[in-house]
């Protein structure tokens, strides 16, 4: 079995809690949720509203992945995480899924919550795949 190997990038988004940004076992890829967060400056205002927090978690995912050599197109799954669910599903799914090709979309599960770090609105985290890394 390949070793666990656990990813804090210099460039990834700033963490708002002890986690390292990824973690990845052979060719599997473990995302941390992301946040809404301004990935260079943490204690800044969240974004308004569910659709600029969604773009905004999908970049900081983006910026994790791009440090793994990675994108959105290895994802094989993601989790959503909602506070106000009933509201925010539809807008957050719009956002969501113009973020992957119609023919690409990973599995996925949402599920409300009743609350997130820094009141977010949304987090999202990532199983990813990375093709030739079977022994990584």
């Amino acid at each position: 079995m390949p070793p666990m190997l656990f990813h804090t990038l210099s460039d990834g988004p700033q963490r708002v809690a002890p986690f390292s940004h990824a973690v990845s076992i052979g060719p599997w890829v473990f995302v941390t949720g992301q946040m809404p967060t301004d990935p260079l400056d943490n204690t800044l205002p969240l974004p308004e509203g569910v659709e600029a927090q969604t773009r905004q978690v999908m970049a900081n995912l983006t910026r994790v992945l791009e440090g793994l050599d990675c994108s959105l197109a290895d994802v094989a799954q993601a989790r959503i995480y909602l506070t106000h669910f009933q509201r925010d599903y539809e807008a957050m799914n719009a956002t969501y899924a113009a973020c992957f090709p119609a023919d690409r979309l990973p599995a996925r599960t949402c599920v409300g919550v009743t609350g997130l770090a820094r009141d977010a609105l949304v987090e999202i985290d990532l199983l990813v795949y990375r093709p030739g890394s079977e022994g990584a």
